[in-house]
């Protein structure tokens, strides 16, 4: 649904983009919530070791900010059904991303669209996501 609208989308609506500012807290707590202790999501030093300017954000934590983004388009009825993604470029602190996503197909209840995440190196996050909203 459109939000507000009471009418489905349409191939080729565009979801209006959300702003993200990376910031180191939003890294470490996204790699902690999603237990991914890997040391170069919290430790500076150690991703600088493995050839890293700063620490990065993590896939599951991206996976969540993209789910977040078509449930708030979508409204609380909103069920992801499939979510894939692929990731691009790292997001380390100070940046930020902005996601956008395009309706590409309607099926009844489920739309289909296509998401990007973009930061100041270039896509952070392509992919598609699936969703019913029942009617």
């Amino acid at each position: 649904m459109k939000p507000g609208t009471g009418t489905f989308v349409q191939p080729g609506d565009e979801l209006p983009p959300l702003t993200i500012p990376i910031t180191r807290t939003l890294i470490v707590a996204g790699a902690v919530a999603s237990r991914d202790y890997q040391d170069v999501h919290h430790d500076v030093e150690l991703a600088w070791e493995k050839g890293s300017p700063d620490i990065f954000m993590n896939i599951l934590t991206t996976n969540g900010l993209v789910s977040r983004y078509i449930t708030d388009h979508f409204g609380p009825r909103a069920v992801l059904r499939r979510v894939a993604i692929r990731l691009g470029a790292p997001n380390h602190p100070g940046d930020t991303m902005v996601l956008t996503g395009t309706v590409t197909e309607v099926d009844g209840d489920i739309a289909h669209v296509r998401v990007i995440g973009a930061n100041g190196l270039g896509h952070h996050v392509t992919g598609t996501v699936t969703v019913e909203v029942p009617r």
